[in-house]
């Protein structure tokens, strides 16, 4: 086989097709550090695939530079696996969807969705703990072959872009997503020993082991409120939620541990995300799966209720949906936000515009005139004068 072989099948996403340029390489063991696929095997072919699909990703427009916040996810997988610090590079996409992925060649993805609604530094282990598995159990390549041996040509050429998550679903019309329940989602024995080893990195690092499963509940009560054409491609591609919590939990159960010495890191994970989390909200409520975000935000408040920012995207929330009924939901959230102190710029203005939907003119005139008291500088001030003046009330 020449390496001119390899490279046409690489381009042309063919390389896995033809079954005569490769070699399958032999039995599956455990990937160690610094290790790659010898050049003339199947899964040497499948990483110079997703070595282009990294490229992609990387002009793709939906990476998350921060490099503060990009530091803080590094340090929790190095934590994780010191030995892999250097093989594995980690891509925070901007994808308002639970959703992490781990690429044969090293590429680990987690989505702002997820961020979004992990709760803490632990819960963030768990999930990085098991897209490692995956890694580590080059899981990848045994679904290949086994994908190889029974999807037909067509569904066969468009899977290598899964892997390449938004920038291939970006690139070919929306296939990487959609077919990410196949090659991506793994087979429900992978799932299940890449949960186990996720659990067994996250513990032995000193994250507290119930927090696995917690991860899983909040998901079930996201799916189970939402209906069945909301629901993300990541409850398509993992089944049996059920099973997992009842797993996770049960490993928690019978492990060792000092409960008071294991690690949660909340403080820090709030610190880490603080800054992001306005992006991510706003990013969320434009999805208008208004029930299933309702339980994220319900969760994000819980956790946290003096935090005034949730509360005002509740309200955002509310005030995005039709019926007077809805209206009054947003309204009591805004005050909730206005009563935890710092609320967002933005509370009073919303506040006004409800107001004024509910026909309430004089609360929506001193919600707009506070709001211009608080924001003389606003970008919108010449907007919320033309509200005040068509309410008939006056803009100083």
């Amino acid at each position: 086989m020449t390496l001119r072989c390899i490279l046409r099948s690489s381009v042309l996403t063919l390389g896995l097709l033809a079954s005569g340029c490769v070699t399958t390489g032999g039995d599956v063991a455990d990937i160690q550090p610094g290790e790659k696929p010898d050049i003339t095997t199947d899964e040497a072919g499948l990483w110079m695939v997703m070595n282009r699909a990294e490229r992609d990703l990387k002009t793709s427009g939906r990476i998350e530079s921060d490099p503060e916040l990009n530091a803080y996810v590094r340090g929790v997988v190095c934590r994780l696996k010191a030995d892999f610090c250097n093989d594995i590079r980690i891509y925070i996409v901007n994808v308002p969807n639970f959703n992490a992925t781990m690429a044969p060649n090293g590429v680990m993805q987690i989505w702002t969705g997820a961020l979004l609604r992990l709760e803490n530094e632990a819960q963030l282990a768990f999930v990085l703990g098991h897209e490692f598995g995956h890694y580590q159990k080059r899981h990848s390549i045994q679904q290949w072959r086994a994908t190889r041996e029974t999807t037909d040509a067509f569904a066969f050429l468009a899977i290598p872009f899964a892997f390449a998550g938004p920038a291939g679903a970006l690139a070919h019309g929306g296939v990487g997503l959609a077919m990410a329940g196949g090659l991506a989602g793994y087979s429900r024995d992978h799932e299940r020993e890449a949960d186990s080893i996720g659990f067994e990195l996250a513990t032995a690092a000193g994250y507290d082991p119930r927090e696995g499963a917690k991860i899983w509940e909040r998901l079930k009560e996201e799916k189970d409120a939402g209906e069945p054409q909301d629901r993300s491609i990541f409850f398509a591609s993992h089944p049996q939620i059920e099973e997992r919590i009842e797993n996770l939990t049960a490993l928690a159960d019978a492990a060792q541990y000092d409960a008071e010495a294991m690690r949660v890191g909340q403080d820090d994970y709030t610190a880490a995300t603080a800054e992001f989390r306005s992006q991510w909200l706003n990013e969320e409520i434009r999805k208008r799966s208004f029930d299933q975000t309702e339980v994220v935000l319900n969760r994000l408040i819980e956790v946290n209720p003096e935090t005034s920012e949730f509360h005002f995207f509740l309200g955002e929330l509310y005030r995005r949906q039709d019926g007077e009924e809805n209206d009054r939901k947003a309204v009591e959230a805004y005050e909730e936000a206005l009563s935890a102190g710092e609320a967002p710029a933005g509370t009073y203005r919303s506040l006004g515009l409800v107001y004024w939907d509910l026909q309430e003119n004089d609360k929506a005139k001193a919600a707009f005139r506070q709001y211009l008291a608080t924001q003389p500088f606003a970008g919108d001030k010449g907007i919320i004068e033309s509200y005040l003046k068509e309410l008939g009330g006056e803009t100083s």
